[in-house]
């Protein structure tokens, strides 16, 4: 059987967040910016130690800094999460090389979207972590209106239960309800880690959330019908994507519903839209990974992601 998830410790006020860059290379000053975000909201911050390193090419310097700060954030006893700069490319180079003894004895809030897709992954599978597909450091908390914070509060303090609706963007593209763990990311990475050794683990009854950036309607068909040919989508109840600004204009958004609908002609379960979660252009929601929800999408109007569990302990 498979172990059940740990849920990493709340982040409280004064918490200690490590910042770290497993992907590509930041611009100094938004993480300057995002640092003095998160100290404004309280906490106190450690900067890793190649964070701000660059080259070659586009990572955040070389794999074995970039390693070596994500294992120390873990390791610090005095830091309580761990929070990217940004995304970009470069997190699943680490893959074969993270210590998951050292992480699964050392639990804590990992926090990060995009390319980190493939951290969540296997913080899952290999570490038997809770995670959030959250906002960061460089690319959310440098501007005021980055991060959701309401969202960030439930997620990381320890509420029991609370929703998502339509003020985080949620809208119904096919009604029903259905419950199940959440899981998900980007996309593009998701699809890409089927056929390795690092592929998602997906439980039975899962709510999948999936999110991309500059993905064209052909795309994501193309991806969902990988999905669906993978036995992924025999596995899952319920469907919520991101929202899709970052992929298509207005004008193309009815479009690429279309095309979403029609690879997913064979899925039986309600699919939601629109949650401002991962790429958006302001304020970005903190979904949690690895926890129970109901979704309740039979109304239209009041479109409804319950998360009916907490994501923390203690």
């Amino acid at each position: 059987m498979t172990p059940p998830l740990i849920k990493p410790r709340a982040l409280r006020p004064g918490a200690t967040l490590a910042i770290v860059s497993p992907a590509s290379a930041t611009k100094p000053e938004l993480v300057e910016r995002g640092v003095a975000h998160l100290r404004r909201l309280g906490y106190k911050t450690v900067l890793g130690s190649h964070a701000l390193d660059s080259g070659p090419l586009y990572y955040a310097g070389k794999l074995e800094d970039r390693l070596q700060d994500f294992h120390a954030a873990f390791a610090n006893p005095e830091v309580d999460g761990v929070i990217c700069t940004r995304g970009g490319w470069g997190s699943a180079e680490l893959l074969p090389y993270l210590d998951a003894a050292l992480i699964h004895s050392n639990p804590k809030p990992f926090i990060g979207y995009s390319d980190h897709t493939s951290l969540h992954c296997w913080l899952h599978r290999e570490a038997n972590l809770v995670t959030f597909y959250g906002p960061m450091a460089a690319a959310d908390f440098s501007r005021d209106d980055g991060p959701e914070l309401p969202s960030w509060q439930h997620s990381l303090t320890g509420d029991t239960a609370w929703s998502l609706r339509t003020a985080e963007g949620l809208r119904v593209l096919r009604a029903g309800r259905a419950e199940g763990v959440v899981t998900g990311g980007c996309l593009s990475i998701f699809a890409e880690a089927l056929g390795t050794p690092y592929a998602p683990r997906i439980e039975k009854d899962s709510i999948l959330f999936l999110e991309d950036i500059g993905t064209k309607p052909y795309q994501w068909d193309r991806m969902l019908l990988h999905l669906r040919y993978a036995g992924i989508l025999e596995k899952v109840t319920g469907i919520v994507f991101g929202d899709m600004g970052q992929n298509v204009s207005p004008e193309e958004t009815e479009y690429l519903e279309r095309a979403i609908l029609h690879s997913l002609g064979q899925f039986d379960g309600p699919i939601g839209i629109g949650l401002r979660c991962g790429h958006v252009s302001t304020y970005n929601v903190t979904l949690p990974l690895g926890v129970s929800a109901r979704l309740d999408l039979t109304e239209p109007r009041n479109p409804q992601m319950h998360l009916l569990e907490a994501a923390v302990s203690g």
